[in-house]
């Protein structure tokens, strides 16, 4: 039927049935390529799918805290008062005054909320008194050595979390993550995690028809960040070590686990979600430094990560100026292939036999960003009791990434079970505001035991 109908009348017929023809087009999708019947791989009330309203119900007042200053602490915030009203700032927390100071301006300028200066908590211990001031919800975008500990205060204490993504850096942070995700599933509480691929309409789409069986039975996949350079601070006069590192994180592997866990952990988690929450048994990889100016991490990876039933998902990531650039990921099946480069599904004659209707959707919602969405949804599940939790979901995916990490740093194949049990925390023995050992910090170079 796909052949009978042009574009402007699979628009209308698209519109007059709203979500579901959007994202299903039943004359499109409900058979295979061959017009044999799909198999799903779960049925639907083994996965979850987020309601995406524009924005959040009404409800009472929530006290939100912000731990963590920087650039994408400063956009969550601004992200959470977007996605619902009755939304208040009452602390905020950061180990720099200065950080912290823009932020608070900030909301005063724009959103015409003053936090009191007895409520902003400076310093890379003062996390509990942050979280003692009563709070209801926390969101954590410190760089991510930090997040399994104040994750699992804030679950201790009751408080419902927004982590932004990746959630740990090493296996220690990992089991930190998964014991407070379920002490949070016990309490009731809700945690949204910042893999916000789960609350974009296209992806949630795409892995809706995944789900219902359209490209048949997984068999592999393809996963890609590669860009220019991140940002780096230079060190300033006056800076000791540990100032250094935690201006310049997004450089230094203890504190933000390399780009393969702080970024390309995205992609990985897409494939994960895909195939139903799993992760894989082995990784073999290779990376190396090139031209990264600070720190001590690498520039590029590439991993061949090996799931059960002989499915293998290949990762790249790679954070070099000059070179090519490409953020997607592609799920390979026995019937046919997804692509997040255009969202469509397509049988294995390279016919389309799928898209996410982005007209559509814009004719149906009128928000669409997925760091907003997000927060719409964990907004919900508070004000309606329903508790939801993604931490361990993030979870697997952060080690997933921090098991690349060391297949490329050692030169040796990692299995799940040893780095999922490894005796591995990267946190200094003193986080004090002073010198660090730097000849700890240096290139790992495979094949040397690091």
């Amino acid at each position: 039927m796909s052949k009978k109908m042009d574009r402007r009348s699979f628009l209308g017929a698209s519109a007059k049935l709203g979500v579901a023809g959007l994202v299903g087009a039943p004359m499109l999708a409900s058979c295979g390529p061959k017009g044999d019947k799909m198999t799903p791989l779960r049925s639907p009330d083994e996965y979850y799918i987020p309601e995406l309203p524009d924005k959040a119900i009404e409800g009472r007042e929530l006290k939100v805290g912000l731990i963590g200053c920087g650039g994408r602490g400063s956009g969550a915030i601004v992200n959470l008062l977007n996605a619902a009203d009755g939304i208040k700032v009452t602390a905020l927390g950061d180990v720099f005054e200065d950080r912290l100071n823009g932020v608070r301006e900030m909301l005063i300028n724009d959103w015409k909320q003053e936090v009191p200066q007895e409520s902003c908590f400076i310093g890379v211990d003062a996390y509990k008194q942050f979280i003692d001031s009563g709070v209801d919800m926390v969101i954590v975008p410190t760089p991510p050595v930090f997040r399994p500990t104040h994750f699992a205060y804030a679950t201790e204490k009751g408080v419902h979390s927004f982590l932004e993504k990746p959630i740990a850096v090493d296996s220690k942070g990992y089991r930190t993550i998964m014991a407070a995700s379920k002490q949070a599933d016990a309490k009731g509480l809700s945690v949204v995690c910042g893999t916000q691929r789960h609350h974009q309409r296209p992806y949630v789409e795409s892995f809706k028809k995944i789900q219902e069986g359209l490209i048949g039975e997984i068999t592999g996949g393809n996963v890609y960040w590669n860009q220019g350079m991140l940002w780096y601070r230079e060190r300033q006069k006056g800076w000791t070590d540990m100032e250094w590192t935690i201006r310049d994180w997004v450089n230094w592997t203890w504190l933000s686990g390399d780009h393969i866990v702080e970024q390309h952990v995205h992609n990985i988690d897409v494939f994960n979600w895909m195939i139903g929450c799993k992760h894989p048994l082995k990784a073999r990889a290779v990376g190396s430094r090139q031209r990264r100016v600070t720190g001590d991490q690498y520039d590029n990876f590439s991993v061949d990560f090996e799931y059960e039933n002989g499915i293998h998902l290949h990762s790249m990531c790679r954070q070099i100026d000059g070179t090519a650039t490409k953020v997607s990921e592609a799920v390979h099946g026995t019937k046919g292939y997804w692509s997040s480069e255009d969202f469509a599904i397509r049988d294995l004659q390279g016919n389309i036999i799928w898209q996410f209707d982005q007209e559509a959707a814009s004719a149906e919602f009128q928000q669409h960003d997925p760091y907003t969405l997000e927060h719409v949804d964990w907004v919900n599940h508070i004000r309606k009791g329903t508790a939801h939790n993604e931490a361990a979901e993030c979870g697997m995916s952060t080690l997933c990434g921090v098991m690349g990490r060391e297949a490329a740093y050692t030169g040796a194949e990692v299995d799940w079970d040893q780095i999922s049990a490894a005796e591995m925390d990267l946190t200094p023995e003193k986080l004090e505001l002073g010198p660090l050992d730097m000849a700890k910090y240096k290139v790992p170079v495979p094949g040397t035991g690091r």
